[in-house]
This record gives structure tokens, C-alpha cells and sequence, in this order.
């Protein structure tokens, strides 16, 4: 902005008066006085006298505030400043999710604050009724670089970064006549959305990235003790509340700065996630990364008792489609909220700030409810849907413990419910079943009604049913089985995925396991060559075998698991098991193991029933 040098006392006083007269935001549209030597000597050529004399009453008070020492441009400079330290308290607005914005910009000026915006942002407002100074009246700069650069601005920034504790700072800001900043609004360009959406181009991928914004909200959080910064339209409410008690609750002040830092970290783990993707095309293990996890719920407990637990969603743009346990909708099953507690210094605050935290607490959980699920449920019910979703044909799976314990595939679902189940009743009381097919009417009422194979009189009981889908009366009819059924429906789990696993100190990478049987090509090695029923029954048990914990056995035949045996530390002991289970149906059925078996003693002793090798399959 060009430099306005006043030659002549009427010009000034044209001047001051166009000043006088302009609303309280105008004034900051002057330049401070230059600093260079030969425009402070030509600016000091125009007294601050003539200017007062020319200009009325308004000129000179601010004139005998500068003791009649500076140039006029100078008490320009110093007149806007008395208006942007005038007491009255400050609030920059800028964003890009507008949800609520009028009930924010509303209740801020009826509590006496006046609002700072950018672009769009100060749009709505003005269209919500509210009165809004915009940014580039106080940095006297226009927009410009599309957006790129709006409040990356010492006027900006030094409003929000002072101290007030600090005398310097202060001094600093009267000196270059910047006003403080006391709430600090702001939420991010798209960035997760657009990149998710579909196909996007490099470039306009690049113009989604925030800038400005994270630069606002880390100024704000950092200097948490005298500006409150908020990300989230849920914490509008909150803050609202806080400020008209007028109290400071440094606790509060933490919290809200806890969630901006956090905010702008998830924010950049995508950025960081998307870049590496684009210029490392196949490479799956990048040097570092981050893993943006939210809190989806708190659990019963851990793995014991006495652990406490939660369970959080992982955020990464490689999952946002991949289905799972992890985005399943629960439609029925026992629901709890719970909130977190915090301690207060001030007896006063219990009382006054009460359903201040309990928002602002909710609003962290985004409202979403602590579903009644264990930490083992949520392993079990991951286990089952893995396990199923490998399956074209229609296929019931039972787990308990994390291991299939009667899986079956049938053109008729409910037989392949029935077969599931008799695999090992006793341990499919209690469990967890999952089928990749729609639960419908008939369906649901097999499932409710069904008896266990080992009375034929108790109802099967089960902790989850999971389900790609449900009819209405079949959700109905299942929701009725029992208050404390979770029923799931959850999508396909996807392919191509990273997976982790931590050891104390580091984690452990790896590509999922997603090799199915028709990847493979089966090589016979023995004189004889397997019937084409013989060897869909052994890629079904192989199938199977991936989902069994190590030792693996599992016998199976007719797309039928017939027995198995897992997690033992010699093989031996998961054979011994399996052929137990299986019992007399082992005669022509398939076997499957995850590793070698000891073949140093004699066959028979291994095989009870014998089962030709040539059929045995080894994952």
C-alpha cells in the first residue's frame, strides 16, 4: 500500500476529517510512520500542530498523547492504535467448515467481542447479521496468490503470540499498533475429504494442503494461557459458557490446546501419508510415518479384568475404504456412555464449569456412544470377519478365542449355519459368528431358534452375529434374541494393507496376508493326482489353516471344517487334537498345517485315520 504524504495542512485536515468520520475499523487502513532517515526528515516537515490545528479536537488529543513530538503520519499511526488497544477483546474467526458458524459469531457479539474474519468466512458472518472487521484491514494488505497468503501477517500473528504477561511484548505491540487476539477460531482446508473423494489430480491435492491455518492454530495453542483456541464446531457451545462466566480455568485452556496440536498432527500425518504415496509409488515401507488414531470408544476392560482399555480407529487415508471390525455399525447390544473426570484446583469451578466439561469432553468423543464391547470382543469379532470375508460362496464362520472353530460353505446358507456349529458346539456356545451373506428373515430365525447339537435343547448363545447386511425383519427377529447380542454389520475388509504389530520399543510392519488358494498353483507329489473334489477340499482346509493360530491342523472336507488344532508348542499335540474333533469323518478328508511336520516317526502314528499325503496340504 502506497505511503500517503500529506503537502499541506488543508490536505491533512481533509484527511483527519475522512478519518473522524470512518467507522472504528477504517483506522487501521494508514501506514506507520516510515522508518527510513529521509522519509522520517520529509514526513517530519508536516507538524503535528498544522495537522492539529486543520484537523479538530480528535487529531489533537491524540497529539498531546505524543506530547507534540511526532510527525503527522505518526499520529495517524498512533490514532488507529488507540482504537485496536482499546480494551475491547478479539476474536479472529477463519474456516472452512462454516457448521454453526452464525451461532458462534452471534453469541460472541452479544457477549461483547468483536470479530476479525477472512474471505467466505467474514461473507457469513456479515450474512448471519454479524459485524465482522476482515483481515486485510488490519494487516493493510490485500489477499492475494489465491489464498495462498491471508493472515500470515506480523498483525496477525503478533496479536496472537504476546504475552500478556510480558511488559516487552506489549510495548512491542503498542509500538507497531497491533491488537491482541483473545479466541482464536479456525478448522482446515479439506484436506482428508478431497484426497479421499476419489480420483484428485497432484496439483489440486497440493492447493488443498492448509498453510495459514496449522500456523494460526499452533500460534494459539502455544500461547494457550492468553488466547483460546478452538478447532472443533462440538467445543462452540464450551466456549461460549467459559466466557461468560469470565473466569481463567487454565485446565480448559489445556484441553482445548491438547485438541488444536493434535488436530494439526492428524492433519499433517495425511499430508505426509498422500505425498509419499505420490512419489513412492509401490514402495510400502516409507522411513518414518505417523499413525493418526482416534478414540472411538473406551472398553469394559482389557484383556483381564483388571487392565483398563480402549479402542481407537485408525484415520490413515490407505483405510478410509478398507471396511473391517473397526468401521462396523453395531445395531443393537447393550450401549453406555462414560466420561472422563478431571480434578479442579477451585470448588467454585466443580460447580460453575460442570456441563462446560461434559460438552467439550463429548464433543471429543464426537458424541458417538462406548459401545458395550470387550477388548476380546473386538479381536474375536475381527478374527471371524477376516476369516469369513476370504470366502466367495456363502459361508458361516464361528470363532472363539480368536480361532475358527466351524467354518462351512453352502449354496444354502442356513446349512452352512447348521454345519458351523456341530464343527464344535462347545466352543461355539459363547462365541462370535460371522456369514458374508445378508441375514434375512429365515436366517435370523435359525440363528435365534437354533439348538445346541450337544442337547438339542439349549438355544445356541452367542456374544456378536456379523453380517454384511440385514433385512429389516431379519434385524428385527435378531434384536429380539437377546439385550446383550451385538449385532454388526460391518463391509468387506480390503486388500493391499499394511499391517502392524507391536513388540516393546517398535512395531512390526508387514503386507497383509491376502494370497487365496487360486493364486497358487498346486503341484502333485505323488503318483496319483487328486480328484477335483479332493482338491477343493484341500484348498478349503488351507484356507481355513490361514486363520488358525500356529501350530495349525485343520482337517476338513466337503467345504466342511471338520476338526482343528491350534496354538500348541509341538505340532504333534494340534494334530492329535484335530483328529480328535474330527473323529470318524477324517476318513478321505483333507489336512492342512501351517509348517513341516516331523515326519522322523511312523505314519500311522501320527494318522489315526488314515489320510492320504497326498492330499495333506502345507501353508
Amino acid at each position: 500500500m502506497p505511503l500517503r504524504l500529506l503537502s499541506s495542512p488543508a490536505a491533512a485536515a481533509k484527511l483527519a476529517a475522512g478519518l473522524r468520520a470512518a467507522p472504528l475499523r477504517r483506522c487501521h487502513r494508514f501506514a506507520p510512520a516510515p522508518r527510513h532517515p529521509d522519509r522520517v526528515s520529509l514526513a517530519n516537515s508536516l507538524t503535528a500542530a498544522a495537522a492539529a490545528r486543520s484537523a479538530g479536537p480528535a487529531v489533537a488529543a491524540a497529539q498531546n498523547k505524543l506530547g507534540g513530538k511526532r510527525s503527522f503520519l505518526s499520529l495517524y499511526f498512533i490514532y488507529g492504535e488507540i482504537l485496536s488497544v482499546s480494551g475491547k477483546k478479539q476474536v479472529l474467526i477463519s474456516l472452512s467448515d462454516k457448521t454453526d458458524l452464525a451461532y458462534l459469531g452471534n453469541g460472541l457479539q452479544g457477549l461483547g467481542y468483536s470479530i476479525v474474519s477472512t474471505g467466505g468466512t467474514a461473507s457469513s458472518l456479515e450474512a448471519a447479521g454479524v459485524n465482522v472487521t476482515k483481515v486485510e484491514e488490519i494487516t493493510h494488505f490485500p489477499e492475494m496468490l489465491d489464498g495462498r497468503v491471508k493472515t500470515l501477517h506480523p498483525s496477525i500473528h503478533g496479536g496472537i503470540l504476546a504475552r500478556r504477561d510480558q511488559e516487552h511484548h506489549l510495548k512491542a505491540l503498542k509500538d507497531h499498533g497491533i491488537g491482541t487476539f483473545d479466541v482464536v477460531v479456525v478448522n482446515l482446508y479439506p484436506f482428508y475429504d478431497k484426497v479421499t473423494s476419489g480420483t484428485i489430480s497432484f496439483e489440486d491435492g497440493i492447493e488443498n494442503i492448509d498453510i495459514g491455518g496449522p500456523t494460526m492454530i499452533r500460534a494459539a495453542a502455544k500461547n494457550h494461557k492468553d488466547v483460546l483456541i478452538v478447532v472443533d464446531h462440538n467445543d462452540y457451545p464450551a466456549l461460549l459458557e467459559y466466557l461468560k462466566g469470565n473466569q481463567e480455568d487454565q485446565q480448559f485452556r489445556r484441553m482445548l490446546a491438547w485438541k488444536a496440536f493434535q488436530h494439526v498432527a492428524s492433519y499433517d500425518s495425511a499430508v505426509s501419508e498422500w505425498l509419499w504415496k505420490q512419489s513412492n509409488k509401490g514402495e510400502m515401507f516409507p522411513p518414518s510415518f505417523t499413525v493418526p488414531l482416534e478414540l472411538k470408544s473406551t472398553l469394559r476392560y482389557g484383556e483381564n479384568p483388571h487392565q483398563n482399555a480402549a479402542f481407537y480407529a485408525d484415520k490413515s487415508l490407505s483405510l478410509v475404504s478398507a471396511g473391517g471390525i473397526a468401521t462396523a455399525i453395531q445395531h443393537h447390544g447393550k450401549v453406555r456412555f462414560c466420561m472422563t473426570s478431571f480434578s479442579y484446583s477451585s470448588s467454585e469451578a466443580i460447580g460453575k464449569f460442570y456441563s462446560l466439561y461434559l460438552n467439550i469432553l463429548k464433543s471429543f468423543k464426537q458424541n458417538i456412544p462406548l459401545q458395550e464391547m470387550s477388548y476380546n470382543n473386538y479381536l474375536d469379532a475381527d478374527a471371524a470377519w477376516n476369516c469369513v470375508s476370504e470366502f466367495d460362496s456363502p459361508t458361516c464362520v464361528v470363532v472363539k478365542h480368536t480361532n475358527p472353530c466351524g467354518v462351512a460353505s453352502r449354496q444354502d446358507i442356513l446349512e452352512a449355519y447348521r454345519l458351523a456349529v456341530r464343527g464344535d458346539p462347545v466352543s461355539a456356545f459363547g462365541g462370535i459368528v460371522a456369514f458374508n451373506t445378508t441375514i434375512d428373515e429365515d436366517l435370523a430365525k435359525e440363528i435365534r431358534e437354533f439348538r445346541s447339537p450337544t442337547d438339542g435343547q439349549t438355544r445356541m448363545f452367542y456374544e456378536i452375529v456379523v453380517a454384511p447386511g440385514y433385512t429389516e425383519k431379519g434385524l428385527e427377529i435378531l434384536q429380539g434374541k437377546s439385550k446383550t447380542l451385538r449385532i454388526l454389520e460391518a463391509k468387506r475388509s480390503g486388500k493391499g494393507m499394511l499391517s502392524l504389530r507391536q513388540v516393546n520399543g517398535g512395531w512390526l510392519a508387514q503386507e497383509s496376508d491376502d494370497l487365496a488358494p487360486e493364486d497358487i498353483t498346486f503341484t502333485t507329489g505323488s503318483e496319483r493326482a487328486p480328484q477335483e473334489i479332493e482338491l477343493a477340499d484341500a484348498k478349503f482346509a488351507w484356507l481355513c489353516a490361514k486363520h488358525v493360530k500356529s501350530n495349525a491342523i485343520v482337517i476338513a472336507k466337503n467345504n466342511c471344517m471338520l476338526g482343528m488344532g491350534s496354538g500348541q508348542p509341538n505340532r504333534r499335540e494340534s494334530l492329535r487334537i484335530a483328529f480328535r474333533k474330527a473323529g470318524e469323518e477324517a476318513k478321505g478328508a483333507a489336512l492342512a498345517s501351517d509348517a513341516f511336520f516331523p515326519f522322523g516317526e511312523k505314519q500311522h502314528d501320527l494318522f489315526p485315520f488314515y489320510i492320504p499325503l497326498d492330499y495333506l496340504v502345507r501353508r
